[in-house]
């Protein structure tokens, strides 16, 4: 039986054979190892995963037990999810890249067994990324209330339509636009949809907050960075034809009215994320975005011999 206290909860892509079959792979190995596997219901419906004997199910919207890992088997997507589920739990999430380019992730599927080693032995460290409280409210009264990891958007529900809205910031109008939406993301999500608006890359460990106008009809249509602690509002003209819809993390989204108002500020809850390996965040986007990097020999640091940050020449090739 799995020793008492070490728990793995284990998500993977509800509708992905090959995800699923890596996660009775994974599931079948830990509990070998004498730890706990809990799996949310959905992963265990008709799947190989179901099929592995000594799976706790849970409660994907209130697991009862807390596991000391969340181990997520598939792509951005899913490791959202996994972030969803064990919202409220000090469990770091370790993701397992099986989409595209699963920026959140940290390992590949190349790396499984490797990575199923690092969890039995506890061998990873933990970063802490920040993630916003959202609220949306119709006439003064609030009528959603959610949170992000890599942002929170307000987009038109129909395409002919153009919303109109104006960005507020701690209290004070910035811009009105005519737009297709707005993108209000972490810096976790600068890689994600607000990249895809145009914003800029956003390192994870500055602590700010990115306010990103999508398709804007006017000559200020820029991103905008601020600080963390800043209070960021969306309000939707009440002269507006257009209806909005706004959707965190594209997971969970509700539909606002003319007149709505979403406001936006910094969790006091960031998700922790597992890391096996400590490569800077530069390695990562150049490997993720596939950027081409040849031609390069090294900065003046390194000819200097400088320690990087794994103990080689600074700059040293991954």
């Amino acid at each position: 039986m799995p020793t008492a206290g070490r728990h793995v909860l284990l998500v993977s892509h509800p509708t992905r054979r090959d995800a699923q079959e890596i996660a009775a792979a994974v599931a079948t190995r830990l509990l070998s190892s004498d730890i706990g596997v809990i799996a949310p219901r959905a992963d265990l419906a008709g799947t190989p995963l179901a099929d592995v004997p000594g799976i706790r199910p849970v409660d994907e919207t209130r697991p009862d037990l807390e596991p000391e890992l969340v181990c997520v088997l598939g792509g951005d997507g899913t490791i959202l999810r996994g972030a969803e589920i064990s919202r409220g739990s000090d469990a770091p999430l370790l993701g397992v890249n099986l989409g595209h380019v699963g920026f959140l992730a940290e390992a590949e599927r190349e790396d499984i067994d490797a990575t199923v080693e690092h969890i039995c032995a506890r061998d990873y460290t933990v970063e802490e990324r920040m993630t916003l409280d959202v609220r949306a409210r119709q006439d003064g009264r609030e009528v959603f209330s959610s949170w992000a990891l890599n942002e929170a958007t307000v987009e038109k529900a129909a395409r002919e339509r153009m919303l109109e809205l104006t960005v507020e910031i701690d209290g004070r109008p910035l811009s009105t636009w005519g737009c297709d939406g707005i993108v209000m993301a972490t810096p976790t999500g600068s890689t994600a949809y607000a990249f895809s608006a145009g914003g800029p890359v956003v390192w994870p460990d500055v602590e700010s907050m990115l306010l990103v106008p999508i398709s804007a009809h006017a000559l200020f249509n820029r991103p905008v960075v601020v600080g963390p602690h800043s209070h960021l509002a969306v309000q939707l003209l009440p002269h507006s034809e257009a209806e909005a819809v706004l959707w965190c993390d594209g997971r969970r989204a509700v539909t606002l009215p003319p007149g709505s108002q979403v406001e936006v500020d910094r969790s006091a809850h960031p998700v922790r994320l597992a890391r096996l390996s400590t490569a800077v965040f530069t390695d990562r986007l150049v490997r993720k975005f596939d950027l081409p990097v040849h031609g390069w020999r090294g900065s003046a640091r390194r000819a200097r011999g400088d320690a990087g940050p794994l103990g080689g020449p600074a700059g040293a090739d991954a």
